[in-house]
């Protein structure tokens, strides 16, 4: 026999299935560092090869910090020879990259050129005895990255990777409020973007690379959500890309991605040809919380929303990816030389983050859900 329990209300029928009101108690925000690192006392003599369109975000970031860069290197010398009058005139230009490496006054070479190009010069500054940041994305195959990791190791050096979302101000701050167990552990992240990439439109570089957004654009998604992961091993990943008649250049334009762990689930959403009314939201829900950013773009996300047991409250944000994102991956890297330690955005650590980029694009082209660790090469 059931009882109805009379001293229990039930639902109205307009209400029903909506949450109950809870009571709003405003907290204060809990410390959390985010802002990009430098190191105390380092103050190294750096290196560029590869002075593309890329490098002026690199080079203004580290004038701004005020670290020396001396030697650059570009296969057009011209381009070289601008980015030195720009950003450090005192600078050298080598026609050879091999003569930058030579030089034992040089510690740090930031390296840019795309994957192809980059490897062989990557191989070449690590067998110098030089600290390495590569350009993103690292490698399009894992085992020959996983070479490039065992050579830094054997040569003393610190190899890291340009994975400047990591120090966007809200993923930074979240991967940190993460780390410092804020909301608990991550049961759930939801990131969707919506945003106007029709830029790219008859530029060949782009237009040539099928997955486009799930590889080129998406790594910096699948790497945040491999920082948001940490101690939970992925299982699977299923993804789907689509092209739509109206759409302006060739590569699909819309994608998502869902990364299954044993007791949690990644789920991210992509439309780059969102024309009008372009915004960036990201959820991640905790045991003990959750934590969101929104804004009209990537690089304009002005506040956290963070929501505990103990109350909720709203951070402001300082920065914007394209300025503290180039800071911190140089920085993470000079502070790790300074400090013995791993980088942060180690290429050791990278790997993990391709190794979900790479099943991604293979779910995609197969229409499978695809292991972690089990598609070992892209083609781009």
């Amino acid at each position: 026999m059931v009882r109805k329990n009379n001293n229990k209300k039930m639902p109205e029928e307009d209400d029903y299935g909506l949450s109950p009101e809870k009571e709003v108690r405003t907290i204060d925000p809990p410390p959390v560092s985010y802002l990009p690192p430098a190191p105390k006392n380092y103050t190294p003599k750096i290196g560029i090869i590869g002075t593309g369109g890329i490098s002026d975000f690199h080079l203004k970031a580290y004038k701004v910090c005020g670290w020396d860069v001396v030697a650059m290197h570009n296969r057009t010398r011209s381009k070289a020879d601008e980015k030195k009058d720009k950003f450090f005139p005192e600078a050298q230009v080598h026609d050879d990259y091999r003569e930058m490496l030579a030089n034992e006054d040089i510690d740090v070479v930031d390296i840019t050129p795309h994957p192809d190009d980059r490897i062989p010069i990557v191989r070449d500054a690590l067998e110098s005895g030089k600290h390495v940041l590569s350009q993103k994305p690292f490698v399009l195959d894992l085992d020959e990255g996983e070479e490039l990791v065992s050579l830094a190791d054997k040569n003393g050096v610190k190899l890291a990777v340009n994975q400047n979302g990591r120090w966007a101000p809200h993923f930074s701050y979240m991967r940190n409020a993460i780390r410092d167990g804020i909301i608990g552990r991550v049961v759930s992240a939801d990131l969707s973007l919506q945003w106007d990439q029709t830029w790219i439109t008859g530029i060949e570089a782009f237009e040539n690379i099928h997955h486009l957004i799930l590889y080129d654009f998406a790594v910096h998604w699948f790497d945040i959500s491999n920082c948001f992961m940490r101690g939970q091993d992925p299982v699977d990943v299923y993804a789907s890309a689509v092209r739509f008649n109206e759409q302006k250049f060739t590569p699909p334009a819309l994608a998502s991605a869902i990364i299954n762990y044993p007791e949690s689930q990644v789920r991210m959403s992509f439309n780059s040809h969102t024309q009008l009314g372009e915004e960036d939201v990201t959820t991640v829900v905790g045991t003990k919380g959750t934590l969101r950013s929104r804004g009209p773009g990537l690089n304009e996300q002005p506040q956290m929303e963070i929501y505990t047991e103990e109350g909720e409250c709203v951070v402001p944000l300082e920065g914007c990816w394209f300025e503290n994102g180039f800071q911190g991956t140089m920085g993470e890297l000079l502070c790790a030389i300074e400090g013995g330690h791993e980088p942060d955005n180690s290429a050791r650590d990278n790997l993990r983050s391709l190794a979900l980029c790479f099943a991604g694009v293979e779910s995609a082209d197969t229409g499978k859900a695809v292991r972690v660790g089990h598609a070992r090469k892209i083609k781009h």
